[in-house]
C-alpha cells in the first residue's frame, strides 16, 4: 500500500506553496512519504470497509478521483503539521481546516453502502 490512491505529486500540490516537502531526521523522505501513504490509504480502505487498494483496478474513473483527493488531503496536512511554521501558523490553520473539510466530505461518501457500486468495488 504505497501510492496506489494518489500520488507524490498529488499530495505536495494540495499542502501548498512554501510547505516544507523535504524531512529531514533518521527516515529518509521517501520512507516518510511512503508511510503517509500507507497509513492514508489504511484510513480510506477501513472506512469503505473494502480494500480499494488491491482492488484499484476495479474502480470506476470517478471513484478513483474521490479516492486521490482524500488520501491527498490526508498526506498533505501530514506535510503542513511537519513544519507549520514554514508557511506561517495561521496560514497552515487556514490550510489544514480546508484539508479536513475536503477528507470529511469524501469520506462520508466511501462510508455510505450506495457508494460501493459507484467505486465498483462490491
Amino acid at each position: 500500500m504505497v501510492f496506489t490512491l494518489c500520488t507524490v505529486s498529488d499530495a505536495i500540490n494540495k499542502a501548498g506553496a512554501n510547505a516544507n516537502i523535504s524531512i529531514s531526521g533518521g527516515a529518509t523522505i521517501s520512507d516518510t512519504y511512503n508511510n503517509w501513504s500507507s497509513e492514508a490509504e489504511a484510513v480510506v480502505s477501513d472506512t469503505a470497509r473494502v480494500d480499494l487498494v488491491t482492488n484499484f483496478g476495479s474502480l470506476t474513473s470517478e471513484g478513483k478521483q474521490i479516492l486521490k483527493n482524500i488520501t491527498s488531503a490526508l498526506i498533505a496536512q501530514q506535510i503542513i503539521n511537519y513544519e507549520p511554521s514554514a508557511i506561517g501558523v495561521a496560514e497552515a490553520t487556514l490550510r489544514l481546516n480546508v484539508l479536513e473539510n475536503q477528507i470529511r466530505r469524501g469520506l462520508k461518501l466511501i462510508d455510505g453502502d450506495k457508494v460501493k457500486t459507484y467505486l465498483g468495488a462490491t
